[in-house]
C-alpha cells in the first residue's frame, strides 16, 4: 500500500502538468506554426533595414559579416550558441590587429545592435555582448576637428558674388554653421520645412532612428536662404527641394534636391578659397564647430543634445571641442 502511495504521488504531479498542457493548448492566442516562428532567428536582412543611415548601415553589415566569420557560424541557429567569451576573443583580435579604440567600439556596437533585435524578436535569450569591455582611449572627445570662429566667418563669406550660385552656397554654409545639421538632413530639406512655430521660423529635421526634431533658423541662415529663395525662384515649390543645382550639364534636372557629395565638394571648394588648411575639413566638422561654439556661448549641454538630435549625452560631449582651443593653452601664459 505504501508503494502503492508512492506511486500515485509520483504520478500525480505529471498528470496535473499534462492537465495544464492541455488547458494551455486549448486557450493559446498563438497558433502552432507562430510559436515556432517566433523561435526561429529572423533574418539579419530585417535588422539592417530598421538601420535609416545609409553609412552606418554598411559599417555594422561589414562587422557583424566579420563577427560571424570569425565564429564561424554557418546558419542562423548558431547565433544561439555565442557567448561572451566568443566576443571577448573578438575584442582581443580586433586590439591586436591594432584598430582605432573608436573603430573596435564601432564594431562591438555593431554586433550588440543585432543582439538587440534578435533579443527583441525572441530569437535569443540573452545579448552577449553585454558587460563585454569597450576601449575608452579617445571615447571623450571626437575625432572631427572644428573651425575656429575666424575660419567659420572666413566661410561664410568666401561664397562672393551676386549670382544664384553664390547665393545658395552662401545660404547652404549658413545653414550648417548655424544649425549643426547632418549632410543628409541638409540636403533633405524642403521648402515646406521651413516654416513658422509659434510665431518663430523653424525648420522641420527628420534625423537618425526617423526622429523629427524643431530647429529655430538663425536670423543671419534665414536672411540668406530668403534672399536665395527669391532669387532661384522657388520659394512656391512647397514640397520642392530647399537647395537645388544651379547647373546640370549632364541631365538638365534642376529641380531635384542637391547632394550630399555635391555639398561636401562645396565646402572643399570654398574651405581651399578662405585659406582653411586643416586636415579633415569635412561637412561633420561644421557640425562640430557650431555645437562647440554653443557650447562655448553658454548654451546648456542638454539642449545642445536635443539640437544635435542626439539619443545619448554621451555623443553630444564628442563635439565640444572646449578644452581644445589653442588660445587657452598654457603656452600662451609664458612671459620671459
Amino acid at each position: 500500500m505504501a508503494d502503492m502511495g508512492s506511486m500515485e504521488s509520483d504520478h500525480q504531479p505529471t498528470e496535473q502538468a499534462q492537465d495544464i498542457v492541455v488547458r494551455g493548448v486549448e486557450s493559446r492566442a498563438l497558433t502552432h506554426e507562430r510559436f515556432h516562428q517566433l523561435s526561429e532567428v529572423p533574418a539579419a536582412a530585417v535588422w539592417l533595414a530598421n538601420i535609416d543611415n545609409e553609412n552606418t548601415r554598411r559599417a555594422y553589415k561589414g562587422d557583424v559579416e566579420a563577427f560571424i566569420g570569425f565564429c564561424g557560424i554557418e546558419h542562423a541557429d548558431e547565433l544561439r550558441q555565442v557567448t561572451r567569451a566568443h566576443v571577448i576573443a573578438w575584442r582581443e583580435l580586433l586590439e591586436s590587429e591594432q584598430l582605432a579604440p573608436a573603430t573596435v567600439r564601432r564594431k562591438l556596437s555593431a554586433v550588440s545592435s543585432l543582439y538587440d533585435y534578435l533579443c527583441n524578436e525572441n530569437a535569443v535569450e540573452s545579448n552577449p555582448v553585454a558587460g563585454v569591455k569597450r576601449p575608452t582611449e579617445g571615447a571623450n572627445e571626437g575625432k572631427t576637428p572644428a573651425l575656429s570662429d575666424e575660419q567659420a566667418r572666413m566661410l561664410l563669406k568666401a561664397p562672393e558674388g551676386d549670382s544664384i550660385k553664390a547665393r545658395r552656397d552662401r545660404a547652404i554654409l549658413a545653414t550648417y554653421l548655424f544649425h549643426a545639421l547632418r549632410r543628409s538632413e541638409v540636403a533633405n530639406l524642403r521648402v515646406f520645412d521651413m516654416r513658422e512655430r509659434r510665431g518663430v521660423m523653424h525648420f522641420t529635421v527628420f534625423g537618425k532612428g526617423s526622429k523629427t526634431r524643431f530647429v529655430p533658423v538663425h536670423p543671419a541662415a534665414l536672411s540668406a536662404i530668403q534672399e536665395y529663395l527669391t532669387f532661384a525662384g522657388h520659394g512656391e515649390d512647397r514640397q520642392g527641394a530647399l537647395f537645388r543645382p544651379v547647373q546640370n550639364n549632364r541631365t538638365g534636372v534642376l529641380d531635384q534636391a542637391l547632394t550630399g557629395d555635391g555639398i561636401y565638394k562645396l565646402l572643399k571648394k570654398y574651405g581651399k578659397y578662405a585659406g582653411i588648411t586643416m586636415d579633415g575639413l569635412c561637412l561633420h566638422a561644421l557640425r562640430a564647430t557650431a555645437a562647440t561654439n554653443a557650447l562655448e556661448h553658454q548654451a546648456d549641454i542638454a539642449y545642445v543634445q536635443m539640437w544635435l538630435g542626439h539619443s545619448s549625452i554621451a555623443t553630444t560631449r564628442l563635439y565640444d571641442r572646449r578644452r581644445s582651443r589653442p588660445e587657452d593653452s598654457p603656452t600662451y601664459k609664458v612671459r620671459y
